[in-house]
């Protein structure tokens, strides 16, 4: 294990985690953050600005976060989709952006409707208008581990996108595991040849913990996750399940890691997920309790 002591999580079940769920009330919207924001997690992904035909699920944005809690301790980000995003985001008053760019050139099409090479083109100029209003950048790189579309993703090109994004200024790096199609070799693989800030993993095939300890050991200390495993990605065929953030906080508090978050908070606010949702949601430790609670 790596000498890290301290973990960061990004809570995404508001923003990554209902866009791929059938669409909720504002107001639930709402109660989702406020919930999160009182768990200790202290960064939250919370809206995107995207076309509402395009993500219904997110149409209210703008609405969602003027109504939301905004605590002073916590770090609020949006995601977007192009600079008619990040001009939304920046007048709703966000100060952490992320752009989202496939390194599968056929996943960014269903995605996104343009080239890989066109959304970095696209990123080139947005970064100065980021920068101008004084915020930041973080550039997601989807399909990282693999392409539901084309299979394997060459490391290289990872490597090649994130090497450009770095020399055009992005604040930060992230991968995104989007389909669910990593493994803790292709982890090893990808993060020998270049290092994120951030992974993103999702569950799909049962491999998310996994990963996420694998990176641990290769140094990496951040990473997303969405309570209660909501979410995946609705461009991707068969990608449900995020890791869940409460299986996530289970298994490095008891490795000694601290994530200053409460996992009994958080384990309720997942509890409210599901009543919001109306659906049972996959996380284990949502079902069974931490391991600590005795019968």
């Amino acid at each position: 294990m790596s000498h890290l002591t301290t973990v960061s999580i990004r809570e995404v079940a508001p923003r990554d985690g209902l866009q791929n769920e059938d669409p909720i009330p504002t107001e639930a919207k709402v109660r989702l953050i406020d919930a999160l924001s009182g768990t200790g997690v202290r960064r939250i992904e919370a809206v995107s600005f995207v076309h509402p035909k395009a993500i219904p699920q997110m149409a209210d944005a703008d609405e969602v976060w003027a109504r939301a809690e905004k605590r002073p301790e916590i770090r609020y980000s949006a995601l977007i989709p192009n600079t008619r995003g990040a001009q939304r985001a920046i007048a709703a008053g966000f100060r952490e952006i992320e752009v989202v760019v496939s390194a599968s050139d056929t996943h960014n099409r269903r995605n996104l409707n343009r080239s890989t090479a066109e959304s970095l083109d696209d990123i080139t100029g947005l970064i100065p208008l980021v920068h101008d209003a004084g915020a930041t950048l973080e550039v997601i790189v989807a399909t990282s581990f693999g392409c539901p579309f084309e299979g394997d993703i060459a490391p290289s090109r990872v490597a090649g996108i994130v090497e450009r994004v770095r020399s055009d200024g992005a604040d930060r790096i992230a991968f995104g595991d989007t389909t669910g199609m990593a493994t803790p070799r292709r982890v090893k693989d990808l993060l020998s040849e270049v290092r994120p800030e951030l992974l993103h993993f999702h569950n799909t095939r049962g491999t998310g913990l996994a990963n996420i300890l694998t990176a641990l050991e290769l140094g990496v200390s951040e990473f997303d996750a969405s309570v209660g495993g909501i979410g995946g990605c609705p461009y991707a065929p068969g990608a449900s399940g995020n890791v869940a953030t409460e299986e996530v906080v289970h298994m490095l508090h008891d490795m000694g890691l601290d994530t200053g978050i409460d996992l009994d908070a958080l384990i309720e606010v997942a509890e409210l997920a599901e009543k919001l949702l109306g659906k049972t949601l996959p996380s284990g430790v949502l079902r069974a309790g931490p391991r600590t609670r005795l019968v």
